[in-house]
């Protein structure tokens, strides 16, 4: 068995979904191993990573929406907010959502569905410098 590992910088722009999928093939692509499992781990407790519908834009929009409903940026629900009021609740999406993603890979790809794409979602309002480790691991 084959292991291959490296990272991923990611600069976000604020709340919103960075599409990281192509730059995976890329690495799947250069690790060489035809099958196999990649696991992607963000090392950030404010931000997530998002298996999530990649051909209508709608999909995401509703997400955020519903996130932003669901845990409130009130500045008064919570204790935490040395960093801001958008900080703590940034740290309960990502609690909610996931901050590690495993993807089959089988003749050298990655085995997204049809519409599956890979996003890391920034849950903080201003941009970050955001690192996903990446473990490639097969023959």
């Amino acid at each position: 068995m084959t292991h291959y590992q490296t990272q991923l910088q990611i600069k976000t722009t604020g709340k919103n979904f960075s599409p990281i999928t192509p730059q995976l093939k890329q690495v799947v692509k250069e690790s060489g191993i035809q099958t196999g499992l990649c696991t992607l781990f963000l090392r950030h407790t404010s931000a997530s990573l998002v298996i999530q519908e990649n051909a209508d834009p709608d999909v995401l929009q509703d997400l955020a929406h519903f996130f932003a409903k669901l845990v409130p940026e009130d500045g008064i629900s919570y204790i935490h907010d040395a960093e801001g009021p958008d900080d703590m609740p940034a740290h309960i999406r990502s609690v909610l959502t996931k901050t590690s993603e495993q993807i089959p890979i089988h003749q050298g790809h990655l085995l997204l569905g049809t519409w599956q794409g890979i996003y890391l979602w920034e849950h903080r309002s201003r941009g970050h410098h955001r690192e996903i480790v990446i473990h490639i691991s097969g023959n």
